[in-house]
């Protein structure tokens, strides 16, 4: 017959060995937890998704969850599971041609930039960067924006730059890669995660147009009969990334030399002693991008004498490339009086700068809804008009149209100096009838000279302002700020609110965070239970995700739960 203490002792005794192992299984779960504290939280910016009368283009995806590769896959490999992180100094034209142009699946694409590419001043990681470099890595971007942005992709794009953290992330993907271990499930990496809504289209995508005059001064009072000569930049811009777009040339540096014309003829215009006997209009107008959309609903809103008041107009685009020439673009033929005295002002002025202009005549087609410049819009409204750019030929629809190769590392003020220089003096020598003579009115180191810390400064300020449009809001402060300053040199200055053309659809979710993972699996660990004769094993892991804390918790906690009851069963039993 059994000894009832020893019976009593034997439970007790396996109790304890329970209540150890339960102690050991506290420490593990909480070494577990303890582990999963490395993340790296990165800024990402998502590829623009829009469509043009239905037709979608750009990526159609914003969430992401899978493990990271890098570029140095195998010839056929299957990556449909897999975020591919590729800088863009390492980007192929086989790769450009294979997921992007022909569109195989891709479980996401990463894109790094060089840190020149930011929109605010910052070192270039990994040393000094020279211009010819700058230059080729402008070249290759701007080229993949175009086949971005006019591609269908059913996977999430997203652009980051270049950072210590990133850089190591990638050098540790790449050794594994090279090793044949590519991440997944069971063989551990890193995971990329972006937790984002399904994309939702924007309602009421909306423009905004300002407005502003100097009244010139006529004899027998009213200045409304006097001729009109209108001044006009697109302030907007359209990229890859609507985040990232500053478009420091297209069209900021158009914008600066309006805002610097206006400072300029606001100081003549002031005195009624050299107040010319013209009207000038200002216009900053929206939606360039997309036909000059703004542009024509602007123009749309003139009663007929403001319109037929209107001598010329002269659009300015992307006049901080122009150093070395700028190009005038007509509608009309070269031949035509207005045209003729518009090019041969800039002509002359320009050969006393040591600048040159060229012409460029393209003749527009009503039936065809594209319209490549600015003026052609005027055009269509038989208003003579002309576009001063540094670019020679019209550019495709949404091409060259302020993307992210388009910032401050590649303007200069020198070249909006120059061609504020040339703009504002031909148009003072026609107002004041001095078109013969080589006077200069905007004279260095006067009161009425061209400022090149205001030229800087603007520049500076558009170079970190994303404007694409819809996502400007009506009342955003940028475009305040740019009412204000108008409104600081000219006078009834105004804003007209409209909506976009409706042939374009876009979407939001343009700017994202993502958390990288690191996800290591060791050797086992074993652990022998031996009131019910189990051995559990368990995986090392460290992974940096909150949703593997609460799984984990839950993996273990219900265990424990499970556990408990089975010893409390069998103690009483």
């Amino acid at each position: 017959m059994a000894d009832p203490g020893n019976a009593a002792s034997d439970r007790r005794r396996h109790v304890f060995e329970s209540c150890y192992s339960i102690i050991a299984l506290v420490f593990i779960l909480v070494a577990c937890v303890e582990l999963c504290d490395a993340s790296t939280v990165v800024d990402v910016y998502r590829l623009i998704q829009y469509d043009i009368s239905g037709v979608p283009f750009g990526s159609r995806v914003a969430s992401l969850n899978h493990h990271a590769g890098s570029s140095l896959f195998d010839p056929g490999s299957d990556l449909s599971r897999t975020v591919v992180i590729i800088p863009l100094r390492e980007l192929n034209e086989t790769f450009i041609r294979v997921y992007i142009e022909q569109g195989k699946p891709l479980g996401g694409l990463l894109l790094l930039l060089p840190q020149f590419f930011r929109s605010e001043k910052s070192q270039t990681v990994g040393g000094h960067v020279d211009d010819h470099d700058k230059d080729k890595m402008k070249e290759i971007l701007a080229d993949l924006e175009q086949k971005l942005t006019h591609s269908t992709i059913q996977y999430p794009v997203y652009f980051a730059f270049e950072d210590e953290n990133l850089d190591r992330v990638l050098a540790d993907i790449k050794r594994n890669d090279a090793a044949g271990q590519s991440a997944t499930a069971t063989t551990g990496g890193y995971k990329l995660i972006v937790t984002s809504p399904a994309p939702k289209k924007l309602a009421s995508p909306s423009i905004t147009n300002i407005q502003g005059w100097l009244p010139g001064l006529k004899a027998d009072g009213s200045s409304h009969q006097l001729p009109t000569i209108a001044i006009v930049a697109s302030y907007d811009t359209f990229g890859a990334a609507p985040a990232l777009s500053v478009g420091s040339d297209s069209n900021g540096s158009g914008v600066v030399a309006l805002l610097e014309i206006a400072r300029l003829f606001s100081i003549l215009y002031s005195n009624p002693n050299t107040r010319g006997r013209y009207n000038i209009l200002f216009g900053l107008t929206s939606g360039g991008p997309y036909n000059y959309n703004g542009t024509q609903k602007w123009l749309r809103s003139f009663d007929q004498r403001l319109r037929e008041s209107i001598d010329y107009a002269i659009c300015l685009n992307s006049l901080g490339s122009g150093e070395d020439g700028l190009w005038l673009h007509v509608s009309k033929p070269p031949e035509n009086a207005y045209i003729k005295q518009i090019f041969e002002g800039l002509s002359k002025v320009a050969e006393e700068l040591n600048l040159k202009v060229g012409l460029k005549h393209k003749k527009i087609n009503v039936s065809n809804s594209r319209v490549a410049w600015e003026h052609e819009q005027f055009s269509r409204l038989r208003v003579t008009a002309a576009t001063l750019s540094g670019l020679s030929v019209a550019p495709d629809l949404l091409e060259n149209t302020g993307g992210l190769s388009d910032n401050r590392e590649f303007v200069t003020e020198a070249a909006v100096v120059q061609s504020v220089k040339l703009v504002a003096e031909s148009l003072a020598r026609h107002i004041y009838d001095q078109d013969e003579k080589s006077i200069n009115i905007f004279v260095d180191n006067s009161s009425l000279a061209v400022n090149p810390s205001y030229i800087r400064s603007w520049l500076d300020l558009f170079s970190r302002t994303p404007r694409v449009a819809p996502f400007l809001l009506k009342e955003d402060t940028f475009i305040m700020a740019l009412k204000k300053e108008l409104a600081d040199h000219v006078v009834e200055v105004n804003l007209q609110h409209d909506v976009i053309d409706g042939m374009f659809t876009f979407y939001d979710s343009t700017v994202n965070t993502l958390q990288i993972y690191q996800v290591n699996l060791s050797l086992p660990l074993q652990l022998f239970v031996p009131e019910a004769n189990w051995t559990i094993i368990f995986t090392s892991l460290q992974v940096a995700s909150v949703t593997f804390d609460l799984l984990l918790l839950l993996v273990f906690g219900s265990y424990l739960i499970t556990l408990f009851s089975f010893l409390v069963i069998t103690t009483k039993v």
